[in-house]
Formats: structure tokens, C-alpha cells, sequence
């Protein structure tokens, strides 16, 4: 049994391996040598998860530049004429819940030409006003993030309206940090030209494999964001970002 945390750093559009690290191994044999009865033969096995040194045990998660993973190898020793077996299978680690609870706080934001960034030409923009609300941006990683979006107004027909989640990871050595911002997962709340003033819900649940707890150490961050974009027939994309925070109660 072993796990390992793998990051690589990206830097100057080139990707430096830095790992893996190796978390905890444990070598047990659960049968002595003998022979193995025909049929099926079920051998029960358990060990506890030992850290190396002072190191830590993180969550599962499969990133790009960080990757956190726990596997199980049996390996079964045949005699001389015959070749050992070999299965590898992959096991899920939770961390331990933290004890405070969760304050959700909700998050309003509204939408409009004024509000947008990295904007060079607002004079080109067509009006428009989109308001809501997130139920919580400090989010239980088990429950869904949920809240409500209005189109109020606008001049130009909606295409679409989507919800991207974003993985932000931020990898150091000594060369220096890079920080990197992919998508997880993209879900179409609203297709075509919606109704103004009609409330959109807004539910996304975090995928077990690609999402953990936000992870802050000293060589690397996990960090999460999701973005609320609205697609217009002109081409036009409007996005509002949200840094989320996510935990385990």
C-alpha cells in the first residue's frame, strides 16, 4: 500500500516535474506461504495509515499540476513455473471533518456594464442588468453549491447562461511559484433567450475525484472558483467570478 502527491510546476509555457512525493508505503503479508483451495477464497485484511516522518495525509485529488493519490497492490507469489499475479486498484481518502461549523454567508452580486473588469471599451457593450445570489461561497464539499440568478434586462437576446467551476493551483520550488487557473466542469443553467425577471436557480454539486478541501502548504495551494458566464447571440461574454472555499463537516 502507498500514496503519493505529484506537482509539477509550470513555467515559461514549459513543465518541470517535482515530484512524486511519496506520503506513507506499508508492506503486510496477509497469508504464509501454502497452497490456496479451489473455489473462492475470501482473506480479510486491515492496516492503519502510518505518515512518513512529518509529513501529512491530504484528501484524494486528481488535478493537472497536483495530483494526491492513495493505491493498493496485491502481489501474489506463484511458484517457479508459473507467473506471480499483480493488481494495483486505487482507494479514496477523506479528511477528518473540522469541528466548527460551516457559516454560510450569502453572496449577492449584480451584473452590468459598469461592474465588469478588464474591460477596455464599455462604450461597445450593449446594456444589460443580471442580479443573484449564492447561498454560500464557504461551501460543504458534500452538499451542493446552490443559489438564484434574474436577467432583468438586456439589449441584446441571451444565448446562453453557464456555471464554470475552476481549479486554482498554485505550485513553488526554487525557481519560483506558478499559479494556474483550469476548468473542472462546465453546466448550462439556461439555454436561449430567457425570460427578464424570471429567477434561474443555480445548483452545481462538486465532483468527488476533482474537488477536495482547500489545500494551503508550503510548496503548493488548492484553491476553487466558480464563474457565472452569460453567452449573447452579438458574441458578447460576460463573466462574474467567485472565489469559493470549500470544507468537510
Amino acid at each position: 500500500m502507498s500514496s503519493s502527491l505529484d506537482i509539477r510546476l509550470k513555467r515559461a509555457n514549459k513543465v518541470y516535474h517535482e515530484g512524486p512525493i511519496q506520503l506513507i508505503s506499508n508492506n503486510i503479508e496477509v497469508v504464509k506461504p501454502g497452497k490456496v483451495p479451489s473455489g473462492k477464497t475470501e482473506i480479510p485484511f486491515e492496516f492503519p495509515l502510518h505518515v512518513k516522518g512529518n509529513k501529512v495525509l491530504y484528501e484524494t485529488y486528481h488535478g493537472v499540476f497536483v495530483n494526491i493519490q492513495y493505491t493498493l497492490r496485491c502481489d501474489m507469489k506463484r511458484s517457479l513455473l508459473t507467473k506471480d499475479l499483480s493488481k494495483t486498484c486505487e482507494f479514496m481518502v477523506h479528511c477528518q471533518p473540522q469541528k466548527s461549523k460551516v457559516q454560510p454567508g450569502p453572496v449577492d452580486f449584480t451584473i452590468t456594464p459598469e461592474t465588469l473588469q478588464n474591460v477596455k471599451d464599455r462604450g461597445s457593450l450593449p446594456k444589460f442588468m443580471i442580479k443573484g445570489h449564492l447561498d454560500a461561497t464557504n461551501c460543504v464539499i458534500a452538499q451542493p453549491l446552490t443559489g438564484e440568478l434574474v436577467v432583468e434586462s438586456s439589449e441584446v437576446a441571451i444565448k446562453s447562461i453557464e456555471l464554470q467551476l475552476v481549479r486554482v493551483e498554485t505550485c513553488g520550488c526554487a525557481e519560483g511559484y506558478a499559479r494556474d487557473a483550469t476548468e473542472i466542469q462546465n453546466i448550462q443553467i439556461a439555454e436561449g433567450d430567457v425570460c427578464h425577471g424570471l429567477p434561474i436557480p443555480i445548483y452545481m454539486v462538486f465532483p468527488r475525484l476533482f474537488t477536495c478541501p482547500t489545500l494551503e502548504t508550503t510548496n503548493f495551494k488548492v484553491e476553487f472558483e466558480v464563474n457565472v458566464v452569460i453567452v449573447l447571440h452579438d458574441d458578447h461574454l460576460i463573466t462574474e467570478n467567485f472565489p469559493l472555499k470549500l470544507c468537510r463537516v
